[in-house]
């Protein structure tokens, strides 16, 4: 019997692989955002709020809030879903709000200037609520400071980018990945309510990689995502203290526009 010589030579087989792994490469994205400014300042045709000199009674009362989005409440984000990739729909649920709150909640308490610290459910912000739902805010909780807290999170893929190659006896077995890149911004803007004036803000950035096959991009992106948060928000205690550590010197430097009563 006659033996059929089926070996693929080296240069074919590169070319196959080549072809396999980026070839029919398609992308997607998803992002996730909320913005202090369209919660403050929801309407742009009325005037801007002019803040009057804060007079600032330490120790200070702290709230910290998420900013709502456009759905308000719970449901805060935009979403923005391109190409024919697998973006995850994750939101950023309450649960994982209340833990990044108190996480900054905790770094303000080494302060002797706090005396207290409310973390403010969501259901209590509406969306576009402005000043006036501050103001219900301060009635209810007692604060006279709010740290607002709002995101920015964008998570790319990108199919067959990552291909995972089996070599067996029979030969390639190509198994097509998936990059994922989130990047995550994490920022917090403390306002005196009663003034309207911004004391400080601070942001705080992470940007992610993984890869992850098409099996488990879903659960790979979810994770990526919770982690981009997390990260974002140690940075952001840093810059928050570098801040803090600023406004403290403005204070002393122009008494004219801060009124601190001890």
């Amino acid at each position: 019997m006659k033996r059929t010589n089926t070996s693929i030579s080296a240069p074919f087989l590169l070319s196959l692989l080549l072809a396999i792994s980026f070839g029919g490469c398609a992308t997607g994205s998803t992002k996730h955002t909320t913005s202090a400014v369209d919660f403050l300042y929801p309407d742009t045709k009325d005037p801007i709020v002019t803040p009057s000199v804060p007079v600032l009674t330490l120790p200070l009362r702290l709230g910290i809030a998420f900013v709502p989005g456009e759905g308000g409440g719970n449901y805060g984000s935009r979403l923005f879903n391109k190409g024919g990739g697998s973006p995850t729909d994750f939101v950023l649920p309450e649960k994982n709000k209340q833990a990044l709150m108190q996480e900054v909640a905790n770094h303000f308490k080494q302060y002797s200037f706090i005396k207290d610290i409310q973390l403010i459910p969501s259901a209590d912000l509406t969306s576009g609520g402005s000043f006036s739902n501050l103001d219900r805010i301060r009635a209810v909780y007692g604060v006279d400071v709010i740290a607002l807290l709002s995101y920015d999170q964008a998570q790319f893929t990108d199919e067959g980018a990552a291909s995972i190659t089996y070599w067996t006896l029979i030969g390639a077995y190509v198994i097509p990945g998936e990059k994922n890149d989130t990047h995550t911004m994490l920022d917090a803007v403390i306002y005196d309510i009663k003034s309207r004036k911004m004391l400080f803000r601070a942001p705080g950035t992470s940007h992610t990689k993984s890869n992850a096959t098409p099996v488990n991009i879903t659960e790979q992106l979810r994770t990526d995502s919770e982690k981009g948060f997390d990260n974002a928000a140690k940075d952001m205690i840093i810059n928050l203290d570098e801040q803090l550590a600023r406004f403290r010197e403005k204070v002393k430097e122009n008494p004219a526009e801060f009124k601190v009563i001890k």
